[in-house]
């Protein structure tokens, strides 16, 4: 009301269910039923909207499946026994933990052979681009997906993210200081010159 802002162009993120039902509720409280208008939710929940949307363009379907960390570990179990890896020397979380830290820096799997450090980790970037094949012919993605694949949308489809930047006038973000690279660069390709941040 004292900003001239309508609900439909507000994004609230923040980072865990909890404190996003939390914001759900007291923004509720505050102004009403008008709050279901507002995007209210986690980075992976509004990323997960926005791919559901758009996941087409890059060989998805809108149905595709997130898997969790169980699905994640099996699918990699899968490609070592394939590649006829040690299980001794090729540990699937250590595997897993390379690949998310990678996500997490928008290296996508062509570019992870050049992030390699030593024999091990190029075992792994082999592994990455296998991963990255099966969960797409699966149509599914995994958790670190969510937020890298938005990133790539928004980057490689510049009328998506004027669509989304049109539509949210006023960001609000929660602990801004504890987001990581990928967190970050999701905000700042949803912002533009004429977009209200506010950090929290």
């Amino acid at each position: 009301a004292a900003r001239g802002a309508h609900p439909g162009s507000i994004l609230a993120i923040t980072f865990t269910n909890k404190a996003a039902a939390e914001m759900r509720e007291r923004v509720a409280d505050l102004v009403g039923p008008r709050a279901r208008l507002m995007w209210v939710s986690t980075f992976h929940s509004a990323c997960v909207r926005i791919l559901r949307r758009e996941a087409t363009r890059f060989g998805f379907t809108s149905s595709f499946t997130i898997y969790d960390s169980a699905d994640q570990r099996r699918l990699v179990t899968l490609i070592c026994r394939d590649m006829d890896l040690d299980p001794k020397k090729i540990n699937p979380r250590a595997v897993l933990n390379w690949i998310s830290n990678l996500k997490n820096e928008l290296v996508d799997h062509e570019s992870a052979g050049s992030k390699a450090q030593n024999p091990t980790e190029q075992v792994y970037a082999e592994i990455y681009t296998t991963y990255q094949a099966r969960l797409q012919a699966a149509n599914a993605m995994d958790f670190d997906d969510l937020i890298m694949n938005t990133v790539h949308l928004l980057q490689g489809w510049p009328d998506v993210r004027e669509t989304y930047r049109r539509r949210f006038r006023h960001i609000l973000v929660d602990e801004y200081q504890d987001t990581n690279h990928a967190q970050y660069q999701l905000i700042k390709e949803l912002t533009d010159a004429d977009s209200d941040l506010l950090v929290v």
